[in-house]
């Protein structure tokens, strides 16, 4: 059975002649333990389709099947919960605290989760170890590089044990060879918490690295050219 499934995803914005379709009737799955690149130009859709998987954008069509249950969009109270409980995410723009530590970023998201104290300090440790900063763990985000943020926000996603990752352009502000490294990272982390991850991203090079890549053109899935 799938982690996820998208079924129908539409997305429209503005209304009448104004309307834009960004996302266009997407039939998309996902299954455990897949490292999966969505791939397209900028403004085909990407981003739209993974908000609207990742429980942060209403479908204005369609349905999202997390875990074999459909999600309701229209409960305010379930979506926090599946975003805290069951759905990583990674942004293009790291979204660290400036004035916390390595650490305490990644038990931030710990403590939403209602775990605190020397639990989360030792989780935190955990898997700010498995990315490498061990070493880091005591420096807040000014101090660290770029590839050093995108792996705090890795060990962030990681924290409460979700079924799904979704990373944004993670790379986006990374060089080819900080890229490249965290791509290892990524395929390490996703073998060793058998977690699906799913990966937006505009590079071409990096799909080498994927179990599978998704192309989107005009807010539809297509073939690879």
């Amino acid at each position: 059975m799938a982690v996820l499934e998208g079924v129908g995803l539409a997305r429209y914005f503005g209304e009448g002649d104004a309307r834009v379709t960004a996302v266009d009737h997407v039939d998309v799955s996902f299954d455990k333990g897949e490292l999966v690149m969505v791939m397209g130009d900028s403004g085909c859709g990407k981003t739209t389709l993974v908000s609207m998987l990742g429980c942060l954008l209403t479908p204005s069509e369609g349905k999202v099947i997390l875990d074999g249950s459909e999600v309701d969009f229209f409960q305010p109270k379930q979506l926090p919960r599946l975003r805290r409980e069951k759905i990583g995410f990674v942004f293009q723009m790291f979204n660290l605290i400036p004035y916390l530590t390595a650490r305490e970023n990644v038990m931030l998201a710990l403590d939403v989760a209602g775990v605190r104290g020397e639990v989360a300090e030792k989780r935190a440790a955990e898997l700010l170890g498995q990315v490498g900063l061990s070493h880091r763990l005591e420096h807040r985000p000014a101090q660290l590089s770029g590839g050093e943020k995108q792996r705090v926000s890795f060990a962030r996603a990681l924290a409460n044990r979700p079924s799904i990752i979704f990373a944004d352009e993670p790379t986006a502000n990374l060089d080819s060879k900080q890229s490249q490294n965290l791509l290892d990272l990524v395929r390490e982390l996703r073998t060793h918490h058998d977690t699906t991850i799913v990966m937006v991203t505009h590079h071409t090079s990096l799909q080498k690295d994927a179990d599978r890549v998704i192309h989107m053109r005009d807010g539809a899935i297509v073939p690879a050219e």
